[in-house]
């Protein structure tokens, strides 16, 4: 009888995916490294810098579930084709987490420098960016799940997509400070970021999350049509806008229902009430994880 069933093959992926990990894991710690001037045990350890590791979490992570998610869904390996069957393929996924992440800092919150509050130990600046960075790792997730990349037309058209989808998180974005600034007399959101307030940091992670989470769903859901990049598009556009009004329907609906009578504009945005942000952040990813599964039935 045998009780352990590793077949030389699985047990080279294994390997292969292990070693790689282990690299991207070097090349991470060196990355922060530099962002932290040179002095990350320093700040982890003596500084005690809970925001600096919050976020250093938050990347290795992003990291480790990426590599696992991908080879979850690896069908076959051969060692000849190594580079085209792992490393190519884990490299582009993590390569659209970084653009992701680039987009959301540079172009979406443009008037927030997240490394440096980080570095000056604001919370809220690292739930932010640990939120967008998770966020995009479940959207390119996502959108390998529909469309694997397996040649240059494919590429292109998931490209095109993600590129879109952050036009979605950007739009998402921009209401949610429209929103901020009516009911705080024209107050920056972004602003308020660096006044670390934590509560804050939760929601904004918490939606984005959420919405990443529902866009998952829609592109679980949605067809995808081979070398059609017209099609392809379209079909995204309305599954993913789809499930972006479904999440904030039926999270609307139950907020009320679990925090009835509570102003939580109030709460998070004046007293940074982190228990009020903590039920609006689960209300959010719950959501956006129901919207999944309802509709991989």
């Amino acid at each position: 009888m045998s009780y352990l069933s590793l077949e030389n093959s699985n047990f080279l992926t294994f390997l292969s995916g292990l070693l790689l990990a282990f690299v991207a894991l070097m090349c991470l710690r060196v990355t922060v490294q530099m962002r932290a001037k040179m002095h990350l045990k320093k700040e982890l350890a003596q500084h005690d810098n809970f925001a600096l590791g919050i976020n250093y979490a938050a990347k290795v992570a992003v990291l480790c579930a990426s590599t696992g998610y991908f080879f979850g869904h690896l069908e076959t390996f051969e060692l000849s084709q190594l580079h085209t069957q792992i490393v190519l393929p884990l490299i582009l996924i993590w390569f659209f987490i970084y653009i992701g992440q680039a987009i959301h800092r540079k172009w979406i919150l443009y008037r927030f420098n997240e490394t440096q509050a980080i570095l000056k130990q604001n919370v809220c600046a690292a739930l932010v960016d640990s939120g967008m960075l998770i966020g995009n790792c479940i959207l390119v997730l996502g959108l390998y799940h529909w469309l694997t990349p397996s040649s240059l037309q494919a590429l292109l058209i998931v490209s095109i997509c993600f590129l879109f989808l952050q036009g979605v998180f950007a739009l998402d974005s921009k209401i949610r400070e429209s929103r901020f600034a009516r009911k705080n007399q024209g107050a920056s959101l972004q602003y308020n970021f660096s006044l670390a307030n934590t509560s804050i940091g939760i929601r904004y992670a918490g939606k984005t999350i959420g919405l990443a989470l529902a866009i998952y769903a829609g592109l679980h859901s949605a067809p995808n049509y081979p070398d059609k990049i017209v099609d392809n598009l379209l079909t995204v556009v309305i599954h993913s806008i789809f499930m972006w009004f479904l999440l904030y329907i039926f999270s609307r609906l139950m907020v009320v229902i679990v925090l009835p009578k509570v102003d939580i504009g109030l709460e998070v945005d004046h007293q940074d009430n982190i228990g009020v942000a903590c039920l609006e952040f689960a209300v959010f990813c719950s959501m956006g994880y129901l919207l999944i599964n309802m509709f991989s039935i």
